[in-house]
């Protein structure tokens, strides 16, 4: 008999020791309850004692966590309706209150929801669409000043702000109710924004006709350019023509005035002799070819011919 009851003192004893001893590893922190009420904080990795089956171990992450948010529509400062989806990251930084308060992740993720879906949303209702895009370094690509009018009041761009700015005011003031829970909120970022689907057909016609008037205006100024390249191969054409046909009219003045002075030349030498050959020119002008000419025998014309035998 005795054999028996030493092999379950020893079986009790190993359960003991196994349920006295617990772990925690490097990526957690632990509480250790009694009936339910906490007695204890473990935030360093390692082997520890605890009363067994009295005392349990509550285990919490120390890595850094994330939260993501529901995409909400939201309407902007210029009643922009948009859907925005954030997310957010925080780790837990007093695991005794944070196991008081919410006792679990989930529970912390549900407090997360109220606090961040507000925030957002109150910095979102409270900015123009045109800060939640763009960067604080943003440079216009039309250039020139961009004035914004809102229910009648002018924005100028000076007093714009970027996304970066409206990021850290919504964090400092998310910050403000987590640490009644023993959390840190590390940041929050925006993961997307889009247009409601009505509002979305009307930007995108927008945008349709904004290209038109942008392809218009390339067409334009190319029709303009076209005409003004055709003109000035016009005007340079009439140039080149009115030149060569200067050009043409001198060599057939010099032309004339060289044929005139052989002409002349041929006429001192034998004036007989050129009016013979300037006779036979006329007749074949005159006459032409099968032609006749009815002229008197008397007549200057024909004496030429009058002396042939």
């Amino acid at each position: 008999m005795k054999a028996p009851i030493i092999g379950l003192f020893v079986v009790a004893a190993v359960v003991l020791l196994a349920n006295s001893f617990f772990v925690v590893n490097e990526a957690e922190q632990a509480i250790v309850t009694q009936f339910g009420e906490p007695v204890g904080t473990i935030n360093e990795a390692g082997p520890h004692l605890k009363i067994p089956f009295i005392q349990n171990v509550n285990r919490f992450e120390k890595r850094i966590m994330k939260w993501d948010g529901d995409p909400n529509q939201i309407p902007t400062k210029d009643k922009r309706f948009i859907w925005i989806d954030t997310t957010a990251r925080w780790r837990i930084v007093d695991p005794l209150l944070f196991f008081k308060t919410v006792a679990t992740v989930n529970g912390a993720q549900s407090r997360l929801d109220d606090i961040l879906d507000s925030a957002v949303r109150d910095a979102v209702s409270e900015r123009l669409l045109v800060e939640l895009v763009r960067g604080k370094d943003y440079v216009s690509q039309r250039g020139g000043d961009e004035r914004f009018e809102v229910e009648g009041v002018v924005i100028e761009k000076e007093q714009l702000i970027g996304r970066e700015e409206i990021l850290a005011g919504l964090l400092e003031k998310a910050k403000t109710s987590v640490p009644e829970y023993g959390i840190e909120l590390i940041d929050v970022q925006i993961k997307r924004i889009n247009y409601v689907e009505t509002v979305r057909q009307r930007v995108y016609e927008r945008m349709i006709n904004e290209r038109k008037k942008v392809a218009a205006e390339y067409r334009s100024e190319g029709e303009g350019e076209q005409a003004n390249i055709l003109g000035q191969m016009e005007r340079e054409l009439k140039q080149i023509r009115s030149e060569a046909y200067r050009k043409a009219l001198e060599v057939r003045g010099a032309a004339d005035a060289q044929a005139a002075a052989i002409y002349a030349n041929a006429f001192n030498q034998d004036k007989e002799f050129y009016s013979f050959l300037r006779t036979l020119e006329a007749y074949k002008k005159t006459i032409g070819e099968n032609g006749k000419l009815v002229i008197s025998t008397d007549a200057e014309f024909f004496k030429y011919l009058k002396a042939v035998k």
